[in-house]
Protein backbone atom coordinates (compact mmCIF):
# COMPACT_ATOMS: atom_id res chain seq x y z
CA UNK A 1 0.00 0.00 0.00
CA UNK A 2 1.36 3.98 -0.64
CA UNK A 3 0.73 5.68 1.95
CA UNK A 4 2.87 8.97 0.45
CA UNK A 5 -0.32 11.88 0.63
CA UNK A 6 1.14 15.19 -0.89
CA UNK A 7 -0.80 18.13 0.49
CA UNK A 8 0.69 20.90 -0.68
CA UNK A 9 2.04 22.51 -3.62
CA UNK A 10 5.68 22.17 -2.28
CA UNK A 11 5.31 18.47 -1.72
CA UNK A 12 4.49 18.18 -4.49
CA UNK A 13 7.17 20.25 -6.13
CA UNK A 14 9.09 17.67 -4.44
CA UNK A 15 7.65 14.83 -5.49
CA UNK A 16 8.10 15.28 -8.87
CA UNK A 17 11.61 17.39 -8.91
CA UNK A 18 13.85 13.68 -8.98
CA UNK A 19 12.06 13.06 -12.79
CA UNK A 20 13.33 14.76 -16.08
CA UNK A 21 11.20 17.61 -16.95
CA UNK A 22 10.44 16.60 -20.06
CA UNK A 23 8.50 13.31 -18.85
CA UNK A 24 5.09 12.71 -20.00
CA UNK A 25 2.60 13.32 -16.43
CA UNK A 26 -0.91 11.93 -15.89
CA UNK A 27 -3.43 11.17 -13.26
CA UNK A 28 -4.17 8.40 -12.83
CA UNK A 29 -8.15 7.14 -10.90
CA UNK A 30 -8.68 4.52 -9.28
CA UNK A 31 -12.71 4.21 -9.99
CA UNK A 32 -14.50 1.19 -11.64
CA UNK A 33 -11.73 1.02 -13.80
CA UNK A 34 -8.17 2.31 -13.68
CA UNK A 35 -7.64 5.07 -15.88
CA UNK A 36 -5.11 7.73 -16.81
CA UNK A 37 -5.93 11.03 -17.66
CA UNK A 38 -4.14 14.42 -19.28
CA UNK A 39 -3.69 17.28 -16.99
CA UNK A 40 -6.42 19.68 -17.63
CA UNK A 41 -6.48 22.94 -15.45
CA UNK A 42 -4.71 23.77 -12.60
CA UNK A 43 -6.34 26.51 -10.61
CA UNK A 44 -6.56 28.56 -6.81
CA UNK A 45 -9.69 28.66 -5.52
CA UNK A 46 -10.61 30.78 -2.91
CA UNK A 47 -11.33 28.71 0.79
CA UNK A 48 -14.95 27.92 1.08
CA UNK A 49 -16.19 28.09 4.71
CA UNK A 50 -19.90 27.35 4.28
CA UNK A 51 -18.75 23.88 3.02
CA UNK A 52 -19.32 20.58 4.48
CA UNK A 53 -16.39 18.96 3.17
CA UNK A 54 -13.66 17.09 5.76
CA UNK A 55 -11.19 19.39 4.30
CA UNK A 56 -9.69 22.51 5.75
CA UNK A 57 -11.61 25.28 3.76
CA UNK A 58 -10.58 28.31 5.12
CA UNK A 59 -7.59 28.68 2.85
CA UNK A 60 -6.85 29.21 -0.68
CA UNK A 61 -6.14 25.74 -2.53
CA UNK A 62 -4.66 24.73 -5.61
CA UNK A 63 -6.81 22.28 -7.74
CA UNK A 64 -5.58 20.17 -10.40
CA UNK A 65 -8.52 18.82 -12.60
CA UNK A 66 -8.10 15.97 -14.67
CA UNK A 67 -8.01 16.29 -18.81
CA UNK A 68 -9.27 13.96 -21.20
CA UNK A 69 -8.90 10.16 -21.02
CA UNK A 70 -5.29 8.69 -22.03
CA UNK A 71 -5.71 5.08 -21.42
CA UNK A 72 -6.45 2.33 -19.06
CA UNK A 73 -3.64 2.49 -17.00
CA UNK A 74 -1.18 -0.36 -16.90
CA UNK A 75 -1.32 -3.36 -14.60
CA UNK A 76 2.44 -2.57 -13.52
CA UNK A 77 1.72 1.26 -12.44
CA UNK A 78 -1.82 0.02 -10.18
CA UNK A 79 0.65 -2.15 -8.71
CA UNK A 80 3.36 0.72 -7.92
CA UNK A 81 0.50 2.75 -6.50
CA UNK A 82 -0.45 -0.32 -4.62
CA UNK A 83 -4.40 -0.50 -5.99
CA UNK A 84 -4.08 -4.10 -6.54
Amino acid sequence: MNDNHIATVGELIAALSDYDPATPVRIATESAEYMDHTIGHVVRTPGDPDSDCVLPNDAPVVRIGTGSSYCCLPDRAADALGWS
